[in-house]
């Protein structure tokens, strides 16, 4: 945990969250509120006007609460409604309008490769109408040197092994093996990578 993140309630909820703890509609809702504005304040920061590319690690080390890599790479906008559960490693670059729902946990290996407005998403909700506010929550985490193409859609609880690639428009639902080209809605194995 970085020291950015010293908020002892940010560190019990982030605990929690990681532990697959359910969030109820009543419990940690204004903690995930406040940091939800925070976040949308720190992006409309980064998706207003033009900044360097130090600026930009700048905001985003603010986003995610601990500093990202030099050789980060970010090309706006960008969405995220936490910001606080997002781990960027070397190397990595995101093209515009991608979409982070990061409470669950997103872990962006080394190398990896995000097209254009791929979404994120670490929370699911309950079918039964009086448990539809509560956030049952998964990590998404992918390897080193993946590459996500433009559109894709990563849910819950995936794991994507080193080197594969995700093909534009799939939809990810499962865990993709290292070494493949995984594609589809829901994605399935196209080939391997040799």
């Amino acid at each position: 945990m970085d020291s950015r993140n010293n908020d002892p309630e940010l560190m019990k909820l982030l605990t929690d969250l990681n532990a697959g703890k359910t969030t109820k509609s009543e419990s940690g809702q204004s903690i995930l509120r406040k940091y939800a504005r925070e976040a949308q304040m720190v992006t409309s920061r980064i998706n207003t006007g033009f900044h360097e590319e130090d600026e930009l690690r700048e905001l985003m080390s603010e986003l995610i609460g601990k500093d990202v890599p030099e050789d980060f790479c970010l090309f706006p906008p960008i969405y995220a409604d936490f910001g606080k559960n997002l781990t960027i490693g070397k190397g990595v670059f995101i093209n515009s309008g991608c979409c982070f729902q990061d409470q669950g946990g997103i872990t962006i290996g080394d190398g990896c490769f995000i097209g254009h407005q791929v979404v994120f998403a670490t929370i699911d909700h309950g079918l039964e109408p009086e448990h539809r506010h509560d956030n049952y929550v998964s990590p998404i985490k992918l390897g080193k040197n993946v590459w996500v193409g433009s559109h894709a859609t990563i849910l819950r609880g995936v794991n994507v092994g080193d080197n594969a690639v995700i093909a534009a428009g799939a939809v990810v639902n499962r865990d993709v093996p290292a070494n493949t080209v995984v594609g589809g809605v829901p994605t399935k194995v196209i080939k391997l990578i040799r």
